[in-house]
Parts: structure tokens; sequence; C-alpha cells
């Protein structure tokens, strides 16, 4: 119930709400003690895109806070009005100013201890320009063989390029990845080892 207990207004009226479970309902949700309306609440969706260039994948060194000076996958939150491929395709334009195009969906993994789910493409670059964006401080295409993983940013970070790495010593074309990341509780966004990865499925 703690993630309902943050909610301590009504976002319609303005009332205060208090914790309760709306009949027919199992969780408790906060409920506005003026108009009655409920506030769900639901998971964030991440996008993002793998870029493959030249035997290489493109990261981007993290400029900002959680993971300050850690390497990522160019991906953010998911804004209203857009599909998961366009957001996508716009946080690597804001993240590594590259324009790319999308191949394949690669993988979807879902985080339920702070409720998120990513799902992140493969991607190729349109053309072979990229630099940092605002919320990086690096950009740089690195060999299969040097991707740092010891200076990933986050768990799914460190899923998603170890399952591609797998797939190319394969030898094959990238499969297709969905697994629930299981994070212990209590550790920080960018603990990148105190996790599981659950019910992986691949096609």
């Amino acid at each position: 119930m703690g993630d309902v207990q943050n909610v301590k207004f009504c976002q319609w009226c303005g009332g205060s709400t208090k914790p309760g479970i709306p009949e027919g309902e199992e969780r408790f949700r906060a409920i506005c003690t003026s108009c009655g309306k409920i506030a769900y609440q639901n998971p964030k969706m991440v996008v993002g895109c793998l870029i493959e260039h030249d035997n290489k994948v493109l990261l981007c060194k993290r400029n900002i806070e959680p993971s300050y000076g850690l390497w990522t996958l160019p991906a953010g939150y998911l804004e209203m009005g857009e599909s998961a491929r366009e957001g996508a395709i716009r946080e690597t334009r804001e993240e590594a100013n590259a324009e790319v195009e999308v191949i394949s969906p690669f993988a979807q993994l879902d985080i339920p201890l702070i409720g998120q789910t990513y799902i992140i493409f493969l991607a190729r670059l349109k053309n072979p320009h990229f630099s940092p964006g605002p919320e990086s401080s690096d950009c740089q295409l690195f060999p299969l063989e040097e991707i740092p993983f010891n200076s990933l940013s986050f768990s799914s970070m460190v899923v998603t390029l170890s399952l591609y790495v797998e797939d190319k010593k394969a030898g094959g074309k990238p499969k297709f990845h969905y697994g629930t990341i299981n994070k212990r509780p209590g550790t920080s966004a960018s603990d990148i080892h105190a996790y599981t990865l659950d019910h992986h499925m691949q096609s």
C-alpha cells in the first residue's frame, strides 16, 4: 500500500485522498474523499534502441542522475501520443543526436518492483553521425567484446546487452526476448547486480 499512501490529493478536484479497496476490486487505491474518484497507478513504459553499426553497438554515457557517468542504450519514458517505436526513435535523437531506422523489436523486460516495462528495438544508423545530447556526456560505438558491462547504468541494460551478445555469438539473427527482472527490494536503480531474470522466453 506504500505507493497509494504517496497520493495525497485528487488530480481531478484537489480533495484529499485516503487508501481503500474499491467495491469489486482487490487492491488498495487512493480514493478521493470529496468526489470519490480513484487514482489508478500504472507502470511506466521505457523505450529505446539497440543500434548496430559495423558490428558495434552505440552507447551513451549518462549526464544525469540516476546512474550519472555510466553507460546506457539511448532510452527513456514513452510520451503520450506516440507509439513505442516513435518514442524509441525520439529518445535516440535526443540522447545521441542520431537518426535511426528501426529493424525489429528485440526485448521486452518487465521490472515489477519499480513499475517499469522496457521495450528495446534493434535499429541501424541512417548515417554515421552521432554526438552527445543534453542528457549524455559521451557517445561511443563499442565492439561486442569491449562493451563496458561493469559500467552499465541499469540491470535492464545489462540484461539487454547480455542477451544480444549471446545471440550474436550463437551466429544467428538476434531473437526476440521477453523476461521479468526481479530486483532485490531496497536496492538502488543503479545496482546492476541484485536481480534475477525470470520467465525468460525467446523466439
